[in-house]
C-alpha cells in the first residue's frame, strides 16, 4: 500500500496514522511555525501538542498523529513549493501547515457537527476506555445500567493498552473488554469537546445525556522545557511508545530515553526489542530509593526486573541521577547534552532520536469545567479531590484513574471498578478499598524517588522556548515577573501569551506554573496550575461542528 509525499510514493502499513507512515518514512518535520519559521513535526504522538498539523481534504489543522493513513493519500509537506499531488483513486488529499505562500483554492466544507436532536440518554456516561474507564463501565453494566463509553481514540484500552489494528492487546486488557464488548454503547472516535451542567456531553458523533458522569480520561507526558527541545526528532516517551505500539514504527535508529519515573522502562525495552538501539536511559531519579520502601514497592519489582532483562541482554546503558538539559541539530536533533546531577559533569551523546518524559498530566478540562474540587498531588500535579469511591465534590461525578492522581493501570482498574460499585448501589468491597490504600501508597513512593530536580529551572537560558505554540521563550516569562509585575502564572498567561495556542497549556501549563512561582520566591499552588488547565472547550472543534450543534429548544 502506497500514498504520496511531495510526489514520491512512500509505503504505509494498515493501521499506521499518517504521522507513524511519515515518519517510517524519515520524514521528522512538515510544518513551519508561525513565528519564527522552525520546522516541527511529531511531538506528543497522541493529540495534545499539535505540532504535526496538516490538512486533510481541504479541511485545515487536522493532527497527523491521529488520523488513520490511507492508501491514495497525497501528502505535501513545507518543503520546496512543488504543486500538490493530486489524490489516488478514491484518496484523500493532505497537505500541511508550512510558511505563509500563495492562497490555495478553497476545499471541500467540513462536515457539520450533529444535531442536538440525535441525543442519547443513558445512567452513566463514561468518558475515556482505558483501564479505569473499562472497569468502571464493566461494573456499572454488570448492575444492569445503561452505559455509554466515549473515547477519543479509534480503539479501545487508553495510552497504557494501546495496541495494533488487527493484534490482540494486553491479557488484562482483554479480560476486561470481553466483559464491556456489546453490554455498552462503546463509541470510539468520540472525543468530548464541551460539556453542560446537567452532564450534557457534546461530541463529532452525538450529543449524550447521562443521569451520572464518569471521568476517567487519562492523562499525557509532562515534560519539562530545555534548550533544544523543539527540534524535530526530539518527542515525549508517550509520543515514541504510542508510534510503536499503535503503529509499528520505533522513533529512531539510534535512540536516547531520558526523564525521571517507571515509564521509561518500558519505552526503552520496546523500542530495543523493535530493533532500535538505545544508547542510553538517563533516569534523573534515584530508584535505589525504592529500597527503603521495600514492602510498598514489592509488588512492582518483578515488572521493573523484565524490563532491566531486557535492557541487559541488549547492553543498554541506564544510568540513575543523569539528565538530558540540551538537544542540539541543523534541522532535527543530533546531539543531547547529558549531566550528571550530583556532579554537574556533562558528556555529548549522538542520537537520531530522544524520547523524554518526566511523568504526566492528568486530563481535567471536563471536571474542572463543572467545578469539581482540585488538589495538588505529591509530584505537583493538579488532580481531582474524591473520596474511596470516587465521587467527587459535585454530585453526580464521579472519577478513576490517572486523573485522581497518577499511580498506573493497577491503581486505576481499582478505583474504575470502586466507582463501579457506587453507580451501582453497593458497600465499596474492602478488598478493593484496601488495594486502592496500598498501590496509593506506592505511588507516592514512586512520585518522591522520581521526582524532578529542584533546580531544572537551571537548564533553561533566555532563549529557550516554554511554550512550543506560542513561542514563548523563558526570558519572556522572567520580564512578565520582573519588569511588568505579574505575580501569579494567571497573570504572566495574559502578559506574554503562554497556554495560549494550540494545545491550550497541556504542554507548556505545569512548567509555566512551575517557572512563575519560582521567579516570584514561592512554592507553586493549585491555583497556579488551574489558570493554565481550564479550557471551557475541552478540545477543537471547527465552527462548522459547533454550527451543527447547536438547537433552538
Amino acid at each position: 500500500m502506497m500514498f504520496t509525499v511531495d510526489g514520491r510514493d512512500v509505503p504505509l502499513a494498515a493501521g499506521q496514522t499518517v504521522a507513524a507512515a511519515m515518519w517510517a518514512a524519515g520524514i521528522r518535520s512538515w510544518r513551519r511555525t508561525r513565528v519564527a519559521g522552525a520546522p516541527r513535526g511529531l511531538f506528543c504522538g497522541i493529540g495534545a501538542c499539535f505540532d504535526c498539523l496538516v490538512t486533510i481534504d481541504g479541511v485545515a489543522n487536522q493532527r497527523a498523529c491521529l488520523v488513520p493513513a490511507h492508501p491514495g493519500m497525497a501528502v505535501t509537506t513545507a518543503g520546496p513549493p512543488d504543486p500538490p499531488s493530486p489524490p489516488g483513486p478514491g484518496g484523500t488529499a493532505v497537505t500541511t501547515a508550512g510558511p505563509p505562500g500563495p492562497p490555495s483554492p478553497p476545499g471541500p466544507p467540513s462536515p457539520p457537527g450533529p444535531s442536538v436532536s440525535g441525543q442519547t440518554r443513558c445512567d452513566v456516561a463514561v468518558v475515556g476506555a482505558g483501564p479505569a474507564g473499562l472497569a468502571a463501565a464493566a461494573a456499572s453494566a454488570a448492575a444492569g445500567l445503561r452505559v455509554v463509553v466515549l473515547d477519543a481514540a479509534s480503539r479501545p484500552g487508553g495510552q497504557f493498552w494501546r495496541h495494533q489494528t488487527g493484534t490482540r492487546g494486553a491479557p488484562a486488557f482483554e479480560k476486561l473488554w470481553s466483559t464491556v464488548d456489546g453490554r455498552v454503547d462503546y463509541r470510539p472516535d468520540s472525543p468530548v469537546w464541551f460539556v453542560e451542567p446537567g452532564f450534557r456531553l457534546h461530541t463529532p458523533t452525538g450529543v449524550v445525556v447521562a443521569d451520572r458522569l464518569v471521568v476517567a480520561t487519562g492523562g499525557y507526558d509532562r515534560v519539562l522545557p530545555f534548550p533544544g527541545w523543539e527540534l524535530p526528532g526530539v518527542v515525549t516517551a508517550g509520543g515514541a511508545q504510542a508510534l510503536l505500539k499503535g503503529s509499528g514504527v520505533p522513533v529512531g535508529e539510534r535512540v536516547v530515553v531520558a526523564g525521571a519515573g517507571p515509564f521509561l522502562l518500558p519505552v526503552a525495552a520496546g523500542l530495543t526489542t523493535a530493533g532500535a538501539r538505545v544508547v542510553g536511559v538517563f533516569e534523573a531519579g534515584r530508584p535505589a530509593g525504592y529500597l527503603r520502601h521495600g514492602f510498598t514497592a514489592g509488588r512492582k519489582v518483578p515488572e521493573a526486573l523484565a524490563f532491566a532483562a531486557t535492557l541487559a541482554r541488549h547492553r543498554v546503558p541506564y544510568r540513575t541521577g543523569h539528565a538530558v538539559v540540551a538537544a542540539r541539530g541543523e534541522g532535527r536533533v543530533s546531539t543531547v547534552e547529558v549531566v550528571r546531577l550530583a556532579t554537574g559533569g556533562t558528556r555529548t551523546v549522538e542520537c537520531d532520536a530522544l524520547a523524554v518524559g518526566w511523568g504526566f498530566t492528568p486530563q481535567l478540562e471536563l471536571p474542572l469545567a463543572l467545578g469539581c474540587a482540585t488538589h495538588l498531588d505529591v509530584d505537583g500535579s493538579l488532580v481531582l479531590t474524591v473520596d474511596a469511591a470516587g465521587q467527587t465534590s459535585v454530585p453526580g461525578i464521579y472519577a478513576a484513574g490517572e486523573v485522581t492522581g497518577v499511580g498506573g493501570a493497577a491503581l486505576a482498574i481499582t478505583e474504575g471498578r470502586l466507582v463501579g460499585a457506587a453507580l451501582a448501589g453497593t458497600a465499596p468491597p474492602r478488598r478493593l478499598l484496601a488495594r486502592r490504600r496500598a498501590l496509593r501508597s506506592f505511588a507516592a513512593v514512586m512520585h518522591t524517588v522520581h521526582a524532578p530536580p529542584d533546580d531544572w529551572p537551571q537548564w533553561t537560558d533566555d532563549d529557550t522556548l516554554v511554550c512550543r505554540c506560542e513561542e514563548v521563550p523563558y526570558g519572556r516569562i522572567v520580564h512578565a515577573v520582573e519588569e511588568l509585575g505579574a505575580t501569579d502564572a494567571g497573570t504572566v498567561k495574559s502578559f506574554v501569551r503562554p497556554g495560549m495556542g494550540w494545545c491550550q497549556g497541556r504542554v507548556c501549563g505545569w512548567p509555566t506554573a512551575a517557572l512563575a512561582a519560582r521567579l516570584c520566591g514561592r512554592e507553586v499552588t493549585a491555583a497556579d496550575v488551574t489558570a493554565l488547565a481550564r479550557r471551557p472547550i475541552a478540545l477543537p472543534v471547527t465552527l462548522g461542528q459547533l454550527g451543527g450543534d447547536i438547537s433552538v429548544e
